[in-house]
């Protein structure tokens, strides 16, 4: 057999080892094969997550009032990134902690701090789904909504705020999975969830059979469910005592001193997605009230293939969040720093394949989703500006995710808080009323800004404060 047909083989193995969803010891080891193993599953997640928006984009998108639809969609989602910031903030928490005490060969105590972590989202999640049923209308109109898209998208809304928990505990039992070294887990709930999705949206939003039509609230009907199915089935593996993580009676007595512990990890993690979202959700609205319901429903559809992308990227960098904490229990500390150099050169070189499919393909990809010539045109511009920066967001999402693996949550929000509200906004708002660039000013801040913030991640990365933080 040669060198490279052995090389080949060797990938492909390894590719199915890392589906197979097998527990492994990541503290030892090829490092290299530590990031592949977790990042296949964790990207293949991503991708699924991502699939969702792009999936109600596609048949809502091909409704009769698309341009409407394709917006209540895209402020919906804008909205839903504050539910997605404080899950991922306890899925960061309950990552960091679980993955320390699996380092530290303490798999009972790992159990037990993952479902105190469920325990707390759970209570915080059907407050802010409550306010989210009450005020949908409201919330799509202080987005820049017309009142007629805001009340036509009122169903949507409260669809999508009602299933709040769905959304929380996907996300959160995915990253106590993750924590354990488990990703594909995680991964296969999401495939599963989409797979629902994809069936459901088509028959709730166009009807089939007894099935009436309900078009826009279709979307978000499909979408709940198939979210809903998704965790059941990691509900099923969490509670099974099949893997590592076996979940007792007893880990359901509040425990003040890990809940503690969790809060504050999650609390400035919360917060540092916080901050994205509410920078996200402010120029959604400068790009709403500057370029119309066109210029909107564009920057919307851009923003749903750049998130299509960028989320696997995401997957990617997650192995370091995943890597960094387990080494960290096993007192590796060198060993988590290379893991971490190691990630960014993988991410690196798929963000920079994303730059080109982005300027190569940008039209046919947009056109997927709308035949609106305005909409595409205002799409593509912005697609094309945004991806400038593609190469500097994955390197920055690792800087992220290490920082957070480690339990430091307070460096990338305070990195965060400057970059995003600081930076961020004002040069968008400058760009697009005082230089009078409408929706392009926000096109171009985006990728100067999160360049900035990549460079000042890399710099406190390398002063190593991170490797000293207890959790």
């Amino acid at each position: 057999m040669t060198t490279s047909s052995q090389r080949r083989n060797g990938i492909l193995s390894l590719i199915f080892q890392s589906l197979q969803g097998e527990e492994r010891d990541y503290t030892k080891g090829s490092i290299r094969q530590a990031v592949i193993l977790l990042a296949i599953p964790m990207m293949l997640e991503m991708v699924m997550e991502s699939v969702f928006a792009l999936v109600d984009l596609y048949f809502v998108g091909h409704l009769a009032d698309s341009s409407s639809a394709i917006q209540v969609v895209g402020l919906t989602e804008s909205v839903l990134t504050i539910m997605y910031s404080i899950a991922i903030g306890m899925s960061m928490a309950a990552t960091a902690v679980v993955a320390r005490r699996i380092g530290e060969k303490d798999p009972e105590a790992a159990a037990h701090a993952g479902v105190q972590a469920i325990i707390v989202a759970g209570v915080v999640t059907v407050l802010l789904s409550g306010c989210g049923i009450v005020y949908a209308k409201e919330l799509l109109l202080v987005m820049g909504a017309s009142d007629d898209t805001a009340t036509k998208g009122k169903a949507f809304v409260q669809i999508m705020m009602g299933s709040g928990i769905s959304i929380m505990l996907l996300f959160l039992i995915n990253g106590i999975f993750r924590g354990a070294g488990n990703a594909t887990i995680a991964m296969k709930s999401l495939w599963l969830a989409n797979l629902c999705n994809i069936i459901l949206c088509p028959v709730f939003i166009n009807g089939l059979g007894p099935v009436p039509a309900f078009g826009l609230t279709g979307a978000a009907l499909a979408t709940a469910t198939g979210r809903s199915i998704g965790v059941l089935y990691q509900l099923y593996h969490l509670f099974g005592n099949k893997h590592q993580l076996k979940v007792k009676m007893t880990h359901w007595k509040l425990d003040f001193p890990v809940i503690r512990s969790l809060v504050s990890i999650a609390t400035p993690g919360i917060f540092q997605f916080v901050i994205a979202s509410c920078s996200w959700i402010f120029l959604a609205q400068l790009v709403a009230t500057s370029g119309g319901d066109v210029g909107s429903a564009g920057y919307q559809t851009a923003l749903r293939l750049v998130m299509f992308f960028l989320l696997p990227a995401w997957g990617l960098s997650n192995a370091a969040s995943t890597l960094v904490g387990q080494n960290l229990g096993a007192k590796e500390y060198q060993r988590a720093e290379d893991s971490v150099l190691k990630t960014v050169k993988y991410n690196t070189v798929f963000m920079l394949g994303v730059t080109v499919i982005f300027y190569a393909l940008g039209g046919p990809l947009v056109s997927f989703f709308t035949n609106d010539p305005a909409i595409k045109a205002v799409a593509i511009d912005a697609m094309r500006i945004i991806s400038a920066g593609f190469v500097f967001y994955g390197i920055g999402m690792v800087m992220i995710n290490a920082f957070n693996g480690a339990g430091d949550t307070w460096t990338p929000t305070y990195v965060n808080f400057v970059g995003f509200w600081l930076f961020q906004i004002p040069l968008a708002w400058f760009l697009t009323r005082y230089l009078a660039f409408g929706p392009h000013g926000v096109f171009i801040a985006v990728p100067v800004a999160e360049t900035a913030i990549t460079v000042a991640g890399y710099i406190l990365f390398r002063k190593g404060r991170w490797k000293k933080v207890k959790v």
